[in-house]
């Protein structure tokens, strides 16, 4: 059909007749004359009326050209249908329209836009009302989503915004549009937000009910009925027991597609640069590459997503006495460039599974709807409109793993997590060994992930007494665990999967990926706590000692009874009292940079010798760079030497960018690292997550960097969860409603460029410089004022082609000190400065325009008054005199002064340090090297040779003996 008319003078007789021709056609498809979409710019098919009126409409507000495919009015959708619009967006209502532009929308759509189509109608008109009478700059609907921003960035209540908003609206001229309430702020914006589903569930977590089961009052399963008790034990029929909220996932991957730049970024991974033998992205890995490889035609298209899920339970009250846990289900989107992906702004949530207890093994039940969308993407989603392309797609997704702690990981896989067969990957061939003393199993015999002519492997006092003839256990594909979980083999595993419904899961290589923050945490707590004897964290004890005399190992450990007491012999993992408080004193006096980590200094407990409440990332930075410092002159060689190689595997394995060429080397390190912390350390110390540490290297092989699988990213997002939470009573619901609100307001401020973002958050500015202290200012000595001076110009880009022709010219002056370099240097030294002056000034008068304003002030020196502070912050580094807390300086020195020099129109701070050396520290025996794992790390050969051949002797020489009464 012709609708070339679209774009005639509304005047003209093309267009009269185009319009008549239209309604004709609307009304034979559609056989009604009442309730007809209206398709002029102010309705945009969202308003209902007769033909008459439509009429009207489409004269005096004219027909929305982007409107090609008449879908609303009986023709067909075209699914390669290419918009052709103009794309740029102005201020007021085309900043919005794109939500529904050239989308094939039918009534179940509008409600991707909330619950009143209408209403969404009314929120777009917003755009185009100004906040007051005669204000440009400014509509109702932007003003709202700038305050709003405010809101979600600072973490305001909501009495705290109604009471800003009631200020606002004094504060502006009469007839402003400013809402009076929070309720009237988000009942606003969620006309602009997605909707969510609130499904009851079987308080035993038996079904959902939905489907077949949506009209049931009682559970199939229990028996128990749908409905809340009373405490006068009567049902409140209506108000269910238990509830999930859902928020589907569907309309939110299509609204992503709807931005312009968020659809460009969804294609970043097809568009990169990769290099060859390098990871730097889950795109580079093996799984994905599986998936492109296995399903072509899925592979072919950039714009199909790859997905993860994580689930975590949080308390969202503010009692860390409360028990209540609440778990969301999170999904991330690959497809993104790293500094997006994980950002809070791409969290998507999708479930929120509703306390007090934890879903546990059941998880499976509240995960269905989610399934049961994930099975549709996989097969595709017809007619998703792509705002950078400008055309319409199919869009299919996969999940690629999940991401838990180890609990959790249990909960999702239905594997065993703990007992003799508690690893996951090594299944039935876990190492394993009940501790009789200690109550419970730990996991050693390492050593049959050694070569098999390793001499480890043939040693028997140093390890469990026995030498060791097995071989590592090969992982179980996807399809060899479903077909044991299918055929009721469930020694290892506790249910079949839900995610095993998806078509693709069991091909995938890995399922559920292994949380290094989890395990670097747990491990870091062990060796902390076994080092300074925490209570609860120490692996060492009487129990421990027992169960080395039951398995007949390192006799020279065992405890010794006497009449009275029972000695406990040292073992190399034991510190005395001075190394002990020297270890502390070490952490306690450790200088970081600005935002590396929280501050050491509040973590030590001097008294008591011990480290307090350490989180995870607070253990991430010990075990990648401070432990091996704090311990480098305590400890015999072979049990600092082993703890050292553990903390560079750490350190090496969360690099961002992965050599696959060093994974096989790295992984024959860490093994032997964990053999040698065999031999010097108790079985106790061997729990499930130090034997995890072996299986590391395989998962980074197969799935990428790990920082894209590990839980920082959704631990961050829950404690944002738990900040939504205002009503105690109802955490759930504000957690929901929330989240919608806050979706509105990015969907918002894509489209508003003044705007910025809560979800994508700016990184702190580099070589932003500013004060952290009060200043004296004085005269400095012109000598001291030049030689700062000088040292500004050697370092600074624009100067460097003067510092040449400066050279040049004294020895063209001195042809006969050519060749005596500390002569010229001296000579530049001294003249340099005035001589520069002169230059500048002769360029300035030829060309005005030839020098920058910078060189300009550069040449003409710094102010004599200059400003002295005893704290400055440098590049996001913070420098103290002579005492620095927190440090990223470029230089080695103690700070004697820090002078801010006052260039007029801009200042540069340097510091003045001691010249006299002071002291000369011996740091210890052992170099550390943070380079590569592999770097500095000698073979067994060499350990032994470094270490001293000890053979069975573990005892410590020089150490208090440990006595129990």
């Amino acid at each position: 059909m012709d609708k070339s008319w679209m774009h005639s003078d509304r005047r003209s007789k093309a267009y009269e007749f185009g319009v008549e021709a239209f309604l004709n056609f609307a009304v034979e498809n559609l056989l009604t004359t009442t309730h007809i979409r209206c398709p002029c710019v102010k309705c945009v098919n969202l308003k209902l009326f007769g033909v008459g009126i439509i009429r009207d409409h489409v004269y005096f507000n004219g027909i929305d050209q982007s409107y090609k495919n008449w879908t609303f009015h009986g023709e067909p959708w075209e699914a390669t249908t290419n918009a052709s619009r103009n794309v740029e967006e102005d201020d007021g209502h085309s900043r919005y329209s794109f939500v529904f532009e050239e989308i094939d929308m039918d009534d179940n759509d509008f409600g991707d836009f909330g619950s009143d189509p209408y209403e969404f109608a009314n929120v777009i008109g917003d755009g185009d009302q100004p906040v007051y009478p005669g204000c440009r700059k400014y509509t109702k609907l932007s003003a709202l989503v700038k305050l709003y921003n405010l809101k979600a960035k600072h973490g305001m209540s909501d009495v705290c915004f109604t009471e800003l908003l009631i200020l606002q609206g004094d504060l502006l001229p009469e007839g402003n549009t400013i809402p009076t309430s929070m309720y009237e702020a988000k009942k606003t914006l969620c006309a602009l937000g997605l909707s969510y589903e609130k499904m009851h569930v079987c308080p035993n977590d038996c079904i959902l009910y939905r489907k077949e089961y949506e009209d049931s009052t009682n559970c199939p399963t229990c028996g128990i009925s749908r409905w809340k008790e009373g405490k006068d034990s009567i049902l409140k029929e209506g108000v269910p027991a238990n509830v999930v909220w859902y928020f589907p996932p569907i309309p939110r991957f299509k609204r992503m597609f709807q931005s312009h730049e968020t659809a460009k970024s969804l294609t970043w991974h097809a568009a990169r640069k990769s290099i060859d033998g390098q990871m730097s992205h889950p795109a580079d890995s093996p799984s994905w590459k599986l998936l492109d490889d296995k399903w072509p035609e899925f592979g072919n298209e950039p714009r199909n997503l790859r997905l993860t899920l994580s689930s975590d339970g949080f308390n969202p009250h503010s009692s860390l006495s409360s028990r209540y846990s609440c778990w969301p289900v999170i999904l991330v989107t690959y497809n993104l460039p790293p500094w997006l992906c994980m950002k809070r702004k791409f969290m998507m949530l999708t479930l929120l599974i509703s306390g007090p207890k934890q879903p546990g093994n059941d998880i499976d039940v509240y995960l269905e709807p989610l399934i049961d969308d994930l099975k549709p993407l996989w097969v595709g989603i017809r007619g998703v409109y792509d705002a950078y392309n400008g055309e319409y797609f199919t869009l299919r997704a996969a999940l690629m793993w999940t991401i838990n702690d180890f609990p959790a990981y249990g909960n999702l896989s239905g594997c065993v997590v703990k007992g003799y067969k508690a690893c996951p990957i090594c299944g039935d061939d876990t190492p394993s060994h009940r501790l009789k003393n200690g109550h419970k199993i730990c996991y050693i015999g390492h050593r049959k992930w050694l070569p098999i002519n390793h001499p480890y492997r043939r040693q028997r006092a140093a390890f469990n007494g026995k030498p060791e003839y097995g071989i590592p256990p090969e992982p179980l594909t996807g399809e060899e665990v479903l077909h044991m979980v299918e055929n009721g083999d469930r020694v290892c595993w506790k249910k079949k999967s839900i995610f095993f419904d998806l078509e693709y899961w069991k091909y995938l290589p890995v399922r559920h990926a292994l949380d290094v923050m989890h395990i670097d945490k747990n491990v870091c707590d062990s060796i902390i706590g076994t080092l300074l004897e925490i209570p609860e964290k120490n692996k060492d004890g009487i129990a421990a000692r027992l169960d080395l005399l039951n398995m007949g190992v390192k006799t020279d450990l065992q405890p010794e009874y006497g009449e009275r007491r029972t000695r406990l012999p040292p073992g190399p993992w034991n510190l005395s009292r001075a190394e002990k408080r020297e270890v502390c004193n070490s952490f306690y006096g450790m200088k970081v940079p600005e935002g590396y980590s929280s501050n050491i200094k509040n973590l030590v407990s001097l008294q008591d010798s011990r480290l307090l409440g350490l989180k995870s990332h607070d253990c991430h930075t010990l075990m990648q760079q401070l432990l091996p410092v704090a311990i480098r002159s305590v400890l015999e060689k072979p049990a600092r030497y082993a703890i050292t190689r553990l903390c560079f595997f750490f350190n090496a394995i969360c690099a961002k960018t992965v050599d696959v060429s060093k994974l096989d080397k790295l992984e024959e390190d860490v093994v032997v690292t964990l053999c040698l912390l065999e031999k010097y350390f108790p079985p106790s110390f061997f729990d499930i997550m130090v034997h995890l540490v072996v299986h590391l290297v395989r998962e980074v092989r197969l799935c990428g960097p790990v920082y894209f699988r590990w839980m920082y990213p959704f631990e961050r997002y829950m404690k944002v969860l738990k900040g939504y939470v205002q009503n105690r009573t109802r955490p759930e619901g504000c957690i929901a409603e929330r989240y919608i609100a806050e979706e509105a307001v990015e969907f918002c401020t894509q489209h508003l460029s003044d705007v910025s973002t809560v979800g994508v958050p700016s990184s702190q500015k580099m070589g932003v410089s500013k004060p952290l202290s009060g200043c004296t200012v004085s005269v400095v000595d012109q000598d001291l004022l030049n030689q700062a001076h000088l040292y500004v110009l050697e370092n600074t880009e624009e100067v460097l082609p003067y510092i040449e022709q400066h050279m040049i010219h004294i020895k063209t002056a001195y042809p006969k000190f050519r060749k005596r370099t500390k002569w010229l240097q001296d000579k530049h030294n001294s003249t340099f400065i005035q001589w520069l002056r002169f230059k500048v000034q002769s360029e300035l008068e030829e060309d005005k325009h030839g020098v920058s304003e910078n060189l300009r002030w550069l040449a003409a020196g710094p102010n004599m008054a200059v400003p002295l502070y005893r704290s400055y912050l440098i590049k996001v580094a913070s420098a103290k005199d002579k005492n620095p807390i927190l440090s990223n300086m470029g230089f080695y020195g103690v700070i004697q002064e820090i002078w801010d020099l006052d260039y007029q129109k801009f200042t540069i701070p340097v510091f003045r340090e001691y010249n006299d050396v002071i002291g000369d520290e011996v740091l210890g025996d052992v170099i550390i090297d943070c380079e590569p794992f592999t770097r500095g790390m000698p073979n067994v050969d060499t350990f032994d040779e470094l270490v001293g051949e000890l053979g069975g002797q573990n005892i410590r020489d020089g150490c208090e003996d440990i006595w129990i009464e």
